[in-house]
This record gives C-alpha cells, structure tokens and sequence, in this order.
C-alpha cells in the first residue's frame, strides 16, 4: 500500500500561551485575554480568539491593544510553564511518527505518509492528533495537511481555530491561487509593495504573470522562488526531524537604552542565556542575529555566519556587538534587543574546533555545572553585576 500523497501535516496549537493560563484559571475562559508585557513598552505575546476578534495581534503593543479591548485581562507570560507544556505535546506527536520538525515551543512540521496503514485518510490522522491532545492536555490545536510544507502550514490557517483542512493532492493551485500574495513564504511588506505595482495582488496573478518580469523586478533569487511556490513548486517537501530552525533570546525594554555601554550589556546578558538555550538543547548554531527595534518601532537586523559552528557566550558576544555597529542604535536608541542562532546542527556531530572555542566551551561548561547545582544566580559575569554587588 502506498503511502498518503498529502503526507506533510502542520500542527499549530491555538492561542496556545493562553490556553496553557487557562488550564490554570479556568475564569479566563470565554473572556478576552492578552498574554504579555504590561508596562507601557509591553508587547502582546498571545491573545485569544475574544481578543482577536477585535483586532488584536501577536506582536501589537500592548497599550494598544488595551484600547481595542478595555475590558481584556492582561497576563503575564510564563515562559518555563509554556515549554513543559509543550514538552507534553510533542510527546504526544511521537506516538504518531517519529519524524517532526518543531518550529516553535507550539507548531510543528510532521511526515504522516507512512500512517495509512492505521489511518484510513490524512483526514482521519489529523483528526486522531488533535483528539489525544485534547484528551490528554485540554488543549485546542489545528492541523493543516497537504502535499508541501508551505501549502500545509497555509491549510493550518485554514483550519482554526480547532479543525482540520486537507488541500488534496491535485487541488493545490486552486488552493493557492486564490490567495494573496502576502501568503507566500518570503513575501514581507516591502516585498509586497514592490509586488502590487506589477499589478499583482493574488498568487495566481503572480503564476500567470512573465517569469522573466517577475525576476527583473525582485531579483532572481526572490523572483524566482516566488514563481515556483507560485505554481506550488516547493522544495520543502520534506521534514528534517533533527532540525530545529533557530533559537533566540529577546527583550522589549520599559525605558529605552540611550547608551552604548548599557546596549553591550544587555548584549552580553543575551549571549549568556541564547548560549545557555544552545546548551541544554544540544545544539551549535553558523549564523548569529541580531534584531535591533528602535523607538519610532523601526525594526532591522544583522547577521553573521561562521565557517564553523559555535555555541559559547564568548563567541556569539563578540559578533553580536560587532553587528550592533552596524545599526544606527547608538544614535538613535533602542527598544528591543533580541539574539538568534540558525543553522543549527546538534553539539555531538563532527565540527572544526580551535583552540579558543575548547577554552570558552570548557568554561561555559563549568559554570553550567555551578548554575544547574546551585541556581541561575549561583554565578554570573562581572560585567552584569550591580555597582552594590561589584563592592561585594
């Protein structure tokens, strides 16, 4: 028997942070709820269906978003509560088939072609997925399932809040072609602008749209893999079980920092838990970024890939602040400061390392020893101590 031609499934859990806070608080049920920052500089994190509705979104202030919704009860994340709920969920989703790629702590990538054998249709397995997760979590999730990663991940959309969409093999440019154009993969606003004034606006005006035009206008690396997936012509048909696409560390600061000396240490701070993510992970990560957001909301970022991959605080500190100059941050302020690792392969494969990379690993090792015993606090850098500490 063959396996099921729509065999990439997208599993997407609903407004999952504040689904986890209400497990806990069953009051939040049926009300409008922001998980996030609740100062003035707070950002929405999550909102529920009640919240979004009225025009809320991940990512929105958090001031605005009280305007849209007065009455909205407004929680305060609980990041280490979120990942061992999702710990829960992907052990879950292991009992389905071992081959998951996990993009985040709530959605993730599955190869469920080898499951007819137990399932009579994609349907039917997708279906299965979201009832042991709600029987056993209480949880709501969508499934999205179709022959690619991108047409997946857009059924998952499809499907919320709790259900299923299947784009049939076969059926995938009447899908697609109906969609705006902002709905591919890589297509941002400027991108999309750019777009519109071909006259663009639908993928399947992009598909009949001169190739040639399209590359001319967007460049051939943008230009042509917008044509392909415009066609459903994706690469990403596969799923890399090993992959985790990258790991960050950010922050959206209440005041924002005007200072060099206070932006590098809020860049050390974050080399030191992204390193210490990468760690517990067991991944090394090529290509560090940054993501600078300054006061105006202007948001830009800078990368850099090694020849070999890194993981200690050391290294990735070092590039961090060498891209930091590379912004206008020390002109004009900032107020989010985040880091990221890609192109991450796990810590035990083969990898060049020299002589500096062994020292900083052993260190890093060693004050892991010291945290995981003693606490996070048991041990930290100099250089983010206070003044009153400093003297100790």
């Amino acid at each position: 028997m063959s396996d099921f031609a729509e065999r990439i499934a997208h599993l997407d859990m609903d407004a999952f942070f504040v689904e986890v806070e209400r497990r806990r608080r069953p009051e939040l049920i049926g009300r409008a709820v922001l998980v996030g920052g609740a100062g003035n500089r707070g950002v929405v994190a999550s909102a529920s269906y009640e919240a979004r509705r009225r025009g809320v979104r991940s990512g929105m202030p958090m001031v605005h978003a009280r305007r849209l919704v007065p009455g909205g009860v407004v929680v305060a994340p609980d990041h280490s509560a979120y990942r061992e709920v999702s710990n829960r969920v992907f052990e879950i989703l292991e009992t389905f088939t071992p081959s998951i790629e996990q993009v985040s702590v709530d959605e993730a990538f599955l190869d469920i072609g080898g499951l007819r054998l137990h399932y009579e249709s994609p349907r039917s397995c997708a279906d299965a997925m979201r009832a042991s997760i709600s029987a056993e979590l209480s949880l709501p999730s969508s499934v999205g399932v179709a022959t690619t990663r991108l047409l997946a991940k857009m059924a998952s959309r499809e499907a919320k809040p709790e259900g299923v969409y299947v784009v049939e093999a076969g059926s995938e440019l009447a899908f697609l072609h109906p969609k705006p154009v902002e709905a591919l993969w890589g297509v941002g606003e400027v991108t999309r602008s750019r777009i519109e004034e071909l006259g663009i606006k639908t993928v399947g005006e992009m598909a009949d749209f001169p190739r040639e035009a399209l590359v001319g206008r967007l460049g051939e690396a943008v230009g042509s893999t917008l044509w392909a997936l415009a066609h459903a012509h994706d690469a990403a048909t596969t799923i890399d079980s090993q992959s985790t696409r990258s790991i960050s560390v950010e922050q959206t600061y209440e005041n924002d920092l005007a200072s060099p000396a206070s932006m590098d240490r809020e860049l050390l701070a974050h080399a030191d838990k992204l390193a210490t993510r990468l760690r517990r992970a067991g991944f090394v990560g090529s290509t560090i970024t940054i993501k600078v957001r300054y006061p105006d909301f202007t948001t830009v970022s800078r990368s850099y890939t090694f020849s070999a991959p890194v993981s200690t605080t050391a290294e990735i500190n070092e590039v961090a602040c060498r891209l930091l100059r590379k912004t206008a941050a020390h002109r004009r302020g900032v107020r989010l400061l985040g880091i990221s690792a890609a192109g991450l392969v796990v810590s035990d494969g083969p990898r060049q390392l020299g002589l500096t990379s062994e020292a900083w690993e052993d260190i890093d090792a060693a004050v892991e020893q010291v945290r995981s015993r003693f606490g996070g606090e048991a041990i930290r850098r100099a250089r983010l101590l206070g003044p009153e500490q400093r003297d100790l």
